[in-house]
């Protein structure tokens, strides 16, 4: 137990400090239980090789796996954005109405399909609605966040977390059964009810205004004093050199945005251009590097010279500014502009970074960029649509795609609608639905085949492989009946309801530090010790902790939608704290009051 108990401390710490990424540190809690287990030269967890790697053979690793592929064949049709644009009609510049269709929006979607990918979807929806109606993101981001995870909680498939527990229960030693599809929507529509009406009242007065909406990207980052336009003189020694060997490789903190050169327009690849005399560079640097590179590399500043205005306004026609948010499973995660070769890779140059309400933009080509982080990026609309597709980004604004399936709408619908109801109705189980739902989305062609693979966040699926042996290796080892006694302890002369909530906090505040997941894991066995321990029914208490676990709202590591928003809405860490504290409070009393009305304890 001791053993065990060291390496969850261990694990603690890395998933809540991420020096690696989660999935590498669930990996290595997996490969620390065999060593430690029956398999290894001594027997400390009592996990053998076959339980250890049980992670990857699970129906809740799969089912998650399944439902990523359903969630992108949906996502592929278009239908998502087609209600978005639909329902932004109706709010104009109104935040209640812009409040309320986000959340009316994404809270059902997030029901049926994987609510970091809802979130994913709609964040450049929601992005442009804000800008459009004059509103700050900074209002509408969070609640976008918070709802993906009420809507999540309605159905057995709307959070990998509760996928999750439905196949820890199952076991023989808990329930002995799987959660039904619809076992807790009642449950989910009480808190759901309880966030919107929080985050339009009470909420709406604690979000902050982050960041102002502008029409221009470069006056929301700050940028008038970081962008100019010089000219390359006669007598310049850049002259007949290429950009990179001329500018690119220097000493100097400066990025080339774009060059004018006669009537031509030239955004990225820049590097193999050879500079001539008369070149016009817009270029991203401060005023003290300006200065010398004036001196130095023989250039003046635009306005000593004369440029065609219709030169500039072709110049603007072809800038494509937008903002890019580096995802959750992104490989950019930890390395940095310079390691990855950003520019040259993307054909994109970055213009600021922004991390939470820190505005960067100076010397960001070594800086290691982090999950969150919002690029501000310029480039041509082809290298625009090719970060659009790609999964280690979000585009923060609407690129419209003209290769979305809408006539598969009814198609794809149609599978989620059908595993659904495969499932409800006990005809499969989930994982077989789901499975078969992702094989007839590529069959049909909502999907193509290679598709399939970037669907999946990876992450995720080798996070739950590794941190499902441990909930086996604590309940082997005593470890949950001993903080079972713990909490039980600790509650004193509690009654059964005031046991009941102090698991949900318990869980809610662990789930806060480290990954949902792992917390579903870890606390399931507990809740049902804890519930044998009182007298308790261990549905209700298995309930508060797959609930809790999935509610995340006081910081931004909780919970992998809170990232998502974190760099577009300029938050910082206590803006989750000031929002979420009072909203996780909330429901601590509803869900413990819901389960005891609905289910009882």
């Amino acid at each position: 137990m001791l053993v065990v108990f060291g390496i969850i401390l261990v694990a603690l710490v890395l998933f809540a400090l991420e020096p690696v990424p989660i999935d590498i540190t669930a990996i290595g809690i997996m490969v620390a239980l065999m060593i430690l287990g029956s398999s290894g030269p001594v027997n400390f967890t009592g996990i053998s090789a076959a339980e250890g790697t049980s992670g990857f053979a699970s129906s809740a690793t799969l089912t998650v796996l399944a439902m990523f592929v359903l969630s992108a064949g949906v996502q592929r049709t278009g239908i998502i954005q087609i209600l978005g644009r639909r329902i932004a009609r109706f709010t104009r510049d109104s935040l209640s109405r812009q409040l309320g269709a986000t959340m009316t929006l994404v809270g059902p979607i997030s029901g049926f399909i994987n609510n970091t990918a809802a979130v994913a979807i709609l964040l450049p929806m929601v992005t442009d609605l804000a800008h459009e109606g004059g509103t700050s993101p900074s209002k509408l981001l969070i609640p976008l966040s918070y709802a993906s995870m009420f809507g999540g909680m309605l159905t057995l498939i709307g959070t990998s977390t509760n996928i999750l527990a439905s196949d820890i229960v199952a076991r023989p030693q808990y329930l002995g059964r799987p959660f039904s599809m619809f076992e807790f929507t009642a449950l989910g529509l009480v808190v759901s009810v309880a966030g919107f009406v929080y985050l339009l009242t009470v909420g709406r007065w604690l979000l902050p205004e982050r960041i102002r909406a502008q029409d221009d990207l470069t006056e929301e980052f700050g940028m008038a004093e970081y962008l100019t336009e010089v000219v390359v003189r006669e007598d310049s020694p850049l002259v007949g050199e290429t950009v990179q060997s001329g500018l690119e490789e220097t000493d100097f903190d400066v990025d080339l945005v774009q060059l004018i050169r006669g009537n031509q327009v030239f955004l990225e690849p820049l590097a193999p251009k050879v500079i001539q005399a008369g070149d016009v560079f817009a270029v991203r640097t401060d005023r003290d590097t300006l200065v010398e590179l004036l001196d130095v590399e023989g250039l003046d500043l635009l306005p000593d010279v004369t440029v065609d205005e219709d030169e500039l306004e072709q110049a603007e026609e072809q800038e494509n500014l937008v903002e890019v948010v580096i995802a959750p499973g992104s490989f950019l995660a930890g390395e940095t502009l310079a390691s990855t070769n950003f520019r040259q890779r993307y054909d994109a140059t970055v213009l600021a970074l922004r991390r939470g309400g820190d505005v960067i933009r100076q010397r960001m080509d070594n800086l290691r960029l982090r999950v969150g982080d919002t690029l501000l990026v310029q480039a041509t609309g082809d290298s625009v649509d090719r970060l659009n597709t790609n999964r280690n980004f979000i585009v923060a604004q609407e690129v419209e795609r003209p290769d979305f399936r809408r006539s598969k709408v009814p198609l794809a619908v149609g599978i989620v609608a059908g595993v659904v109801g495969v499932a409800a109705l006990n005809v499969l189980p989930i994982v077989v639905s789901a499975l078969a739902g992702a094989v007839l989305m590529v069959v049909t062609g909502c999907l193509k085949p290679a598709e399939v693979y970037d669907a999946v966040q990876w992450d995720i699926i080798f996070l739950l492989a590794g941190v499902i042996p441990l909930g086996i290796a604590l309940e082997r080892t005593g470890g949950a009946d001993f903080v079972a006694e713990l909490i039980v302890g600790t509650s004193g002369s509690l009654p059964l309801l005031g046991v009941l909530g102090l698991m949900y906090l318990v869980t809610a505040l662990l789930t806060n530090v480290i990954s949902n997941n792992a917390s579903v894991v870890l606390m399931i066995p507990v809740a049902f010790e804890t519930a044998r321990q009182v007298g308790g029914d261990p549905f209700a208490f298995v309930l508060a902790v797959t609930f809790a676990a999935s509610t995340a709202f006081m910081t931004p590591v909780g919970y992998q939608t809170n990232l998502f928003v974190y760099g577009p809405g300029g938050y910082r860490f206590t803006d989750y704290v000031k929002v979420g504290t009072p909203l996780q409070l909330l429901f601590a009393v509803v869900t413990t009051l819901g389960i005891a009305f609905i289910y009882g304890v």
